[in-house]
């Protein structure tokens, strides 16, 4: 029975310590840990309740704002895979949302639905455009990814100053106020939209080489391309995707208020997205990528957001809390203090058997 027992405690820590070492494990115990503070900081946190046939509760809308990065921190997720970082995502929010609000603006029917429809395209095609322009400069021309995308970090945002004219567009068009704050069978908009962008980009990069591919790249692009990987073409579509998806997350944002003010729209997102990203486990030096870790990155990001209101904390202190969350999840799953605990464990269960020994 002694023995049956310790073999039972043996395969019992062999399974916590695999599930420890999967990039997922500190970042779900981190997003834990905020949810109980919250929950216990207000009761009715865990409460979600159906209203006039939509769901309604804080964790509804935490996952509401949820959205946003982690339409962002996919496309940016896909490109640090490769090696590559995106700094203009802000900007490209900013580009996408107005130029689709000037075109309802200045359309004969804004308030229509085939309007809505229309400036939600060419957002997203100016977004596409934007996103084949930094892969360009990146696979092309050979530009280093951080300096290839701060010229449109910089220059993006005085280009939807000029779409704008340096004046805030407000529009009236419920059908696409709706795209950011509507709801699909009770499930707010925004998220179905996260969703059925998350699982259309996970199945293309776990049911088709493209995952493969892009861990090769990020890994060794040289030798992937030796290999007979089309790396420059691949590259570059994680760049357009990327684009695409800053351009969609900036309509999401922008759309319950209907206003574009391109000087503050996506302003530092970019930062938020390489957080999410980095909080779900993916190395920002490229290979291994993790895009459920990005869906659990986007929750903790906004869930701390929300914690910062129910301790009452003040809203300027909100970048501390990331950073301090950023830190400790990072340091629990690096490789140093793997290592040590690793050590401690083997050092652990040798003095045990050498004592055994000697008696």
């Amino acid at each position: 029975m002694t023995a049956s027992t310790g073999r039972g405690r043996s395969a019992g820590g062999s399974f916590l310590r695999d599930v420890s070492h999967h990039g997922l494990f500190w970042p779900v115990v981190a997003l834990v840990l905020l949810v109980l503070a919250c929950g216990l900081r207000s009761p009715g946190f865990l409460d979600v309740t159906v209203r006039d046939g939509h769901l309604v509760g804080q964790l509804v809308d935490i996952a509401r704002n949820s959205a946003t990065p982690l339409l962002l921190a996919l496309g940016m997720c896909l490109v640090i895979a490769t090696g590559g970082i995106d700094l203009s995502v802000g900007a490209v929010m900013a580009i996408s949302l107005s130029v689709s609000l000037e075109y309802i603006d200045n359309a004969a029917d804004g308030g229509s639905l085939g309007t809505a429809l229309t400036a939600l395209l060419l957002g997203l095609a100016v977004a596409v455009l934007v996103g084949t322009f930094n892969g360009f400069l990146v696979t092309v021309l050979g530009i280093q990814p951080f300096i290839a995308t701060l010229i449109l970090m910089i220059a993006g945002r005085g280009i939807a100053m000029l779409i704008t004219q340096g004046q805030i567009t407000t529009v009236t068009s419920a059908p696409f106020k709706a795209i950011g704050a509507g709801y699909v069978l009770g499930v707010p908009t925004p998220v179905v939209i996260a969703i059925a962008v998350f699982l259309l980009l996970s199945l293309v990069v776990r049911r088709t080489a493209l995952g493969m591919f892009l861990e090769a790249i990020g890994i060794n692009g040289e030798a992937s391309r030796l290999s007979g990987v089309r790396a420059r073409s691949t590259t570059w579509l994680c760049y357009i995707i990327a684009g695409t998806l800053a351009g969609l997350a900036g309509i999401v944002y922008g759309s319950p208020t209907m206003a574009a003010d391109a000087n503050n729209i996506g302003l530092m997102r970019e930062l938020d997205a390489i957080m999410v990203v980095v909080l779900g486990g993916t190395k920002l030096s490229g290979g291994r990528f993790y895009l459920g870790g990005v869906v659990v990155g986007a929750l903790i990001l906004s869930t701390l957001e929300r914690a910062v209101i129910i301790f009452h904390l003040p809203s300027e202190t909100t970048p501390l809390f990331k950073a301090i969350v950023l830190i400790a999840v990072t340091v629990a799953a690096s490789p140093f203090l793997r290592e040590r605990l690793r050590s401690r464990r083997v050092r652990a269960e040798l003095v045990p058997s050498g004592a055994k020994a000697a008696a």
